[in-house]
C-alpha cells in the first residue's frame, strides 16, 4: 500500500513534523508519498530524494509541484487542465502541533472525504487541549496529575507547593515547558509560556516518578499495542530531546515492570483510546506513583508514529489503513422541499 505522508503545517512543532516524515520514510516497506504543508497553507509534492530537512529549511521546498485536495485525493492543476496524484488516496497526519492535532486537518480530510490515519476531530479537541484531556479522563475515571489552570489575566497565585511544572495549555514537544523551583522563578516562566497560549497548565512537579508510554491502536483483527517503554531522561524531555526522540527508528527494550502493572497500563490505554480515536494510532505516556498510575498526556500523533515501538510498523499501518472507519454518505433528495412545493400547487403568473 503506497501512503500519503503529510507534514509540516503552520505550527511551532513545524520543524519536528518535517524530523518525523524523514524518519518514517526509512521505515515504511513500500514507496510513499511525501505532501508537505507550508506556513501559508499551500500544498507541496515533494520528491522523496527531496526527504531531507535542508530542503524545507533553505525554501527550496517552494520549486517543488503545488498540489490541492480535492474530492476523495490531491491532484496537481496545469494550463491543460487537472490530473489526480497517484497515491494519495490514504492520508497519514503526520502534522505534529496546530493544524495536525488541534482538529484542522481532520476537519479537511472529512469534508474531501479522503481516508486519513490519524485522530478524528473530536479526538484532537480533546487531546490538543491538556485541560480537556483532565477532563475526559476523569470522566473515564482514569486518574491525572492534579492540576491549576491559569488564564493571562488571572492573579499569578498557584495552589501548590514548589517545584511545579508550567505548560502552554495547546502546544506539545516540551516547547515553553519550564520547572519551576521557588516563587522568585514562577513570573518567568509564565511570562515564557504565556508567549505560546493564553492559557496554561499548572502541576506539581513529582522528581523520581516512573513513567512508562504505551502506543496502539484498534483494527479490524483486534486491538495492536506496542512494546511498553520506561524512557530513561532528565527531570523532563526539554524540546532538543523531544527532537531527537521524533527522529528515532530502532527498535527499544520493553520496561521491566511486573506483568500485572503491565496489564493495568495496556487496560487505562484501551479505555482512553476507546471509540473517539478509531483510525489513529496514538500513544498515551503514564505516570506509576507507589502502584497509582496517572495520565500523563495524550500523544495523537506520536513523534515517527512512536514506529520503534512496533516490531512491524509498516504491516501495521496498512491493517489500520484497511480498517478505517467509513464515512456515511449523506446525500440530499430534496423530498421536503419537493412535497412543500407540491402542496403549494402550480406556479402562476407570467415569465419573462
Amino acid at each position: 500500500m503506497k501512503f500519503a505522508i503529510l507534514f509540516g503545517g503552520a505550527s511551532y512543532e513545524h520543524e519536528i513534523s518535517i524530523v518525523s516524515a524523514i524518519a518514517l520514510k526509512r521505515v515504511l516497506k513500500s514507496p510513499s508519498t511525501f505532501i508537505f504543508l507550508d506556513a501559508d497553507g499551500n500544498f507541496f509534492l515533494i520528491k522523496p530524494e527531496n526527504m531531507r530537512s535542508d530542503h524545507f529549511s533553505s525554501g527550496a521546498y517552494k520549486k517543488d509541484e503545488k498540489i490541492t485536495p480535492v474530492q476523495g485525493g490531491f491532484e496537481r492543476r496545469g494550463l491543460l487542465g487537472s490530473k489526480r496524484v497517484d497515491g494519495t488516496d490514504t492520508v497519514v497526519n503526520l502534522v505534529h502541533g496546530a493544524q495536525g492535532e488541534d482538529g484542522t486537518v481532520a476537519a479537511l480530510m472529512e469534508f474531501y472525504d479522503i481516508p486519513c490515519i490519524g485522530p478524528s476531530k473530536e479526538a484532537s479537541v480533546i487531546s490538543y487541549d491538556k485541560w480537556f484531556t483532565k477532563l475526559y479522563a476523569k470522566g473515564l475515571g482514569i486518574e491525572t496529575v492534579e492540576y491549576s489552570l491559569l488564564r493571562i489575566d488571572d492573579e499569578r497565585e498557584i495552589p501548590f507547593d514548589y517545584p511545579v511544572i508550567v505548560k502552554p495549555l495547546r502546544l506539545g514537544s516540551s516547547i515553553g515547558v519550564s520547572v519551576v523551583r521557588g516563587k522568585e522563578d514562577l513570573d518567568f516562566a509564565l511570562d515564557v509560556a504565556f508567549e505560546f497560549d493564553d492559557k496554561v497548565i499548572i502541576e506539581p512537579f513529582m522528581e523520581g516518578i516512573k513513567e512508562y508510554n504505551v502506543a496502539g491502536c484498534r483494527t479490524s483483527s483486534g486491538w495492536q499495542i506496542g512494546t511498553i517503554e520506561a524512557p530513561v531522561k532528565k527531570e523532563f524531555l526539554d524540546f532538543d530531546q523531544k527532537y531527537l526522540d521524533f527522529s528515532r527508528t530502532d527498535a527499544v527494550a520493553a520496561a521491566q515492570i511486573p506483568k500485572e502493572l503491565e496489564k493495568r497500563l495496556i487496560e487505562e490505554f484501551k479505555k482512553i483510546y476507546g471509540d473517539i480515536f478509531e483510525g489513529a494510532l496514538v500513544r498515551c505516556d503514564f505516570f506509576e506513583r507507589e502502584g497509582e498510575i496517572l495520565l500523563n498526556e495524550i500523544n495523537p500523533i506520536p513523534g515517527s508514529m512512536a514506529n520503534y515501538l512496533f516490531d512491524d510498523f509498516a504491516s501495521l499501518l496498512e491493517e489500520l489503513a484497511a480498517s478505517l472507519p467509513k464515512k456515511r454518505n449523506i446525500r440530499p433528495n430534496y423530498a421536503y422541499i419537493n412535497r412543500v412545493q407540491s402542496a403549494k400547487g402550480p406556479k402562476t403568473g407570467s415569465s419573462r
